[in-house]
């Protein structure tokens, strides 16, 4: 089973997916795909470690995401915008298609695990024209990469001010561009 958990910055995405693998596990897996740049985020993730209770089993995996032993797990990925991040920067010479690619490839590897993966993921393209061209290309490979897992997904939300808005219930088609 695939949720699809999206939407802006602080929009409550985080703390919808950790609720709902709680519901359906004792003892879920959060796999956080982040790289410490600067101090601040670095006290963001440790604030999200100290919400997190000791039920948790934490996995930080900023790349191979589908290298993490998670088999028979209700599973966390927080977040796709952070390890496309990462994808981009460390393959800035590809094209954003190349990359897209390496990130399909790698995210449907991951799904074939037998896991219940719940995905959270940013909205960025939702304001203004970025201003430079390697905004541009991450814009588009997030968007497109949204598109790929709101394909894939059972189930598809958007979180708005904290409220979820479901998109995709499960049985439901996808016409979505990048699936």
């Amino acid at each position: 089973m695939l949720y699809f958990i999206t939407g802006g910055q602080r929009s409550g995405k985080s703390s919808y997916a950790q609720n709902l693998a709680l519901k359906m596990s004792s003892n879920p897996v959060y796999l956080a795909t982040a790289r410490i740049w600067d101090d601040d985020f670095r006290q963001r993730v440790e604030r999200h470690q100290r919400d997190r209770g000791s039920e948790w089993t934490n996995i930080e995996e900023p790349l191979n995401i589908s290298d993490c032993e998670v088999s028979g797990r209700v599973v966390v990925l927080d977040c796709v915008t952070l390890w496309l991040t990462n994808l981009f920067f460390d393959h800035q010479d590809n094209s954003v298609d190349e990359i897209l690619e390496m990130a399909k490839k790698e995210f449907g590897k991951l799904t074939k695990k037998d896991t219940i993966l719940i995905v959270i993921s940013n909205e960025i393209g939702l304001g203004g024209h970025a201003e430079s061209a390697v905004a541009r290309r991450f814009t588009d490979l997030q968007g497109w990469m949204n598109q790929h897992i709101a394909g894939l997904a059972d189930v598809a939300t958007l979180m708005v001010a904290g409220l979820p808005l479901q998109l995709k219930r499960p049985g439901a088609k996808s016409t979505a561009h990048g699936a």
